[in-house]
């Protein structure tokens, strides 16, 4: 299937004038959608596949990838499916849900970024509890749904 044409931004495969047996070409590229489409990943990035893994279910890939992930690109989404392990590369804003701690995750240039640490208010000269307070519950909030790390 490598001869076929491919998408332009995940290289899903398209199907070929007169092609015989379009059901495989169509299939796969259905189970690449299915994984990309609002994308969730188990865990990651790691370089060793799980021990057991249900098909539709995705993983960061890390460096040294083993295993069945070896020679996966790192950074890569590796998606088990019933035929094996898929990988697609990631492209620069894509983003994926951590499913292992609700972290959202986007990738910029070569690398999945997590969500940047925000500080605890403090200092200042005069306090004033009420606002701390609010600032205090909008921070758990927002670190609660995995949009930031409070530090």
């Amino acid at each position: 299937m490598t001869d076929l044409p491919t998408t332009a931004r995940f290289g899903l495969p398209l199907l070929a004038t007169a092609q015989a047996q379009k059901e495989i070409t169509h299939n796969e590229a259905l189970t690449l959608l299915d994984a990309l489409a609002h994308a969730a990943v188990e865990d990651g990035p790691r370089a060793d596949p799980p021990p057991t893994a249900a098909a539709g279910q995705c993983w960061l890939v890390a460096d040294a990838a083993t295993g069945g992930w070896t020679g996966a690109a790192a950074g890569s989404l590796a998606i088990s499916t019933a035929g094996g392990w898929r990988f697609i590369a990631p492209r620069r804003g894509m983003r994926v849900l951590r499913l292992a701690d609700g972290a959202r995750l986007h990738f910029e240039s070569c690398a999945w970024m997590e969500p940047g640490m925000i500080a605890n208010p403090d200092g200042g000269t005069i306090v004033d509890s009420e606002a701390r307070a609010a600032i205090t519950a909008l921070i758990l909030a927002l670190s609660a749904r995995g949009l930031l790390i409070s530090g």
